[in-house]
């Protein structure tokens, strides 16, 4: 590869920490609250998750970009991270299969990307004093330029981000002579979550994040689901009053990630915002019901308060995380309604709690018996 010489960057922290690196090509400024993953592989997958929606992305693998980009690894309708920031930055790549090489597919959504950034220190300054507003730029002679901006940057906390990721209009997912007939709320969906139900034999609809229980009805389904998606749950009332529809209503419904809080919400249980949050492919979960632990892929910077969903009579704790103990699923008692922190689906990430898509469509088969 031709030497070139990269420009100089720089990473802005709101406390006004600053972490340097290089430019990887793609000039200018971008803002959002910092978080980093840790998977060693899915980078593709990670960077159009709709959950990420909002933040800039540190990777703490070491290597980014070394197998190129593929058209069947998005999870959405383009890039969703603000920013990245990463180590090394791989402007080759050796993939068969791939369909081009991350620099291009970053230029293509004009995505502000830096490296050569101490990725070690900055994550380990991110644990140590929590997840925080922060800016990226290759303007690095301008700093108090860049204060000034990052000053406006509104806080995650309280920060409704649904509506810009939630497909405006609905749309159909499967077989349409399925006699499994699903309404799902895209909330920030992801695209292995449909894929997930629709070769479970399931025809799904899709509906815009602000949907309610009369349009999701219309289509006559057997279950219901509320997705994963990005920003503080707390803000997505219409969301919230959903739930509270269908689980009165004693449906099939599933909720995956800010869909569960969603759920949980619906419950009177309150949600708060982590310290810096689960995001990667490894993160330890045990099923309480079986006992069964699981490996499961992770990316939420909000959770459920315990304590409440523990003294809530309706509610039992179906899942824990085996790091921090917070609550990674529950189940309603005497409803069809059951929800996880985590994403079954992982892309990116392991396979062990796809057994959950399994549960909702025989919690959907076991309705429709009755209802016949």
């Amino acid at each position: 590869m031709k030497y070139q010489q990269r420009k100089k960057a720089l990473v802005l922290l709101e406390d006004g920490t600053i972490f340097y690196g290089k430019s990887v090509g793609i000039e200018g400024t971008a803002t959002g609250e910092i978080c980093f993953n840790t998977g060693m592989t899915g980078y593709q997958e990670i960077f159009t998750d709709p959950s990420y929606f909002g933040q800039l992305m540190v990777t703490t693998n070491a290597h980014i970009g070394n197998y190129g980009v593929n058209d069947n690894d998005v999870e959405s309708d383009g890039i969703k991270i603000s920013g990245l920031i990463c180590r090394n930055f791989s402007f080759t790549h050796s993939r068969v299969d791939s369909d081009g090489n991350l620099k291009d597919y970053f230029t293509k959504h004009n995505l502000v990307a830096i490296s050569d950034v101490d990725t070690r220190a900055l994550v380990s300054y991110i644990r140590d004093h929590g997840a925080m507003n922060a800016i990226i730029s290759t303007d690095v002679d301008n700093i108090d330029a860049l204060k000034e901006q990052l000053s406006k940057v509104p806080s995650m906390e309280g920060l409704e981000l649904a509506s810009q990721v939630s497909t405006k209009e609905p749309y159909f997912v499967g077989d349409e002579n399925s006699d499994i007939r699903i309404s799902a709320l895209d909330i920030g969906i992801k695209k292995n979550i449909l894929r997930n139900l629709s070769k479970r034999g399931a025809y799904i609809k899709v509906y815009p994040y602000n949907s309610s229980f009369e349009d999701l009805s219309s289509f006559n389904p057997d279950g219901f689901f509320i997705s994963n998606g990005p920003g503080d749950p707390e803000p997505l009332t219409d969301a919230i009053e959903l739930a509270k529809e269908i689980i009165k209503r004693d449906l099939p419904l599933f909720g995956i990630c800010l869909g569960h809080q969603v759920i949980a919400l619906s419950q009177g249980i309150s949600t708060y915002k982590m310290h810096n949050g689960h995001r990667g492919i490894n993160h330890p979960v045990k099923n309480l019901l079986t006992t069964k632990g699981e490996i499961t892929s992770q990316n939420h910077g909000f959770a459920i308060n315990r304590e409440e969903t523990e003294a809530h009579e309706q509610v039992e704790i179906t899942h824990v995380h085996l790091n921090d103990h917070t609550v990674a699923g529950i189940r309603i008692k005497d409803k069809n309604t059951f929800s996880v922190q985590y994403h079954p689906e992982a892309s990116p990430g392991p396979n062990d709690s796809v057994y959950l898509f399994d549960q909702f469509i025989a919690n959907i088969k076991a309705s429709k018996e009755v209802l016949s």
